[in-house]
């Protein structure tokens, strides 16, 4: 199993997708696919964590900003 702590978003996706496809083909054994779903899931896990700390750092950096309204001719 890859350890998704240390995986970036795109890492994440790109390993999910792959697990996605080895679940799909139906070769695996049970356990291998206990042992998939497990991984895919603590990936899915870990990506969801780094798109809400991703949510909140633009947040905090439009929080203040002001967007001027383009004038329309």
């Amino acid at each position: 199993m890859h350890d998704p702590a240390n995986a970036t978003f795109e890492e994440s996706l790109e390993r999910i997708r792959a697990i996605v496809e080895d679940l799909e083909g139906g070769e695996l054994s049970l356990d291998a696919s206990i042992e998939k779903f497990r991984e895919g899931s603590a990936l899915l896990n870990h990506a969801r964590k780094l798109i809400n700390e991703a949510e909140l750092r633009v947040r905090v950096l439009t929080e203040d900003v002001e967007i001027p309204e383009i004038p329309h001719d």
